[in-house]
């Protein structure tokens, strides 16, 4: 039971999950702080108002919301234009560039010819 238990920790997937909810921990901090302090502030200044909270119109509570969906809105564009965007950019950069044109393997380059040869014959006889 010990064992099974030790495996299933040393699974590859399990440690690596492990290590992205660590980072994830951390990176969500830089990325909150962003939102908040300098995306939240910008937002503030052009609306006067950087928090939402307390926008009640006629009594109903949709000033959290709103802010929940900016905060959301705004960190979600963090990780993509931070995070996303420069992996994929550098992942199609390190990727070697195809071929125009794959190499035909030889029995098919083989039966292309005598495809092309058999119609050619019937061509003459015809």
């Amino acid at each position: 039971m010990i064992k099974g238990f030790r495996d299933f920790l040393m699974r590859g997937n399990v440690v690596d999950l492990a290590v992205a909810v660590v980072i994830g921990t951390a990176f969500s901090k830089v990325v909150d702080a962003i939102a908040k302090d300098l995306i939240g502030s910008i937002i503030g200044k052009i609306i006067s108002k950087p928090n939402l909270d307390n926008v009640n119109p006629g009594d109903i509570l949709i000033g959290t919301t709103l802010t929940a969906i900016i905060n959301f809105i705004i960190v979600a564009a963090a990780v993509y234009f931070i995070v996303v965007a420069p992996l994929n950019r550098l992942s199609r950069l390190r990727r070697p560039k195809e071929e125009a044109a794959p190499a035909v393997p030889e029995d098919v380059a083989l039966l292309t010819e005598i495809r092309d040869l058999l119609a050619q014959q019937r061509g003459i006889q015809a």
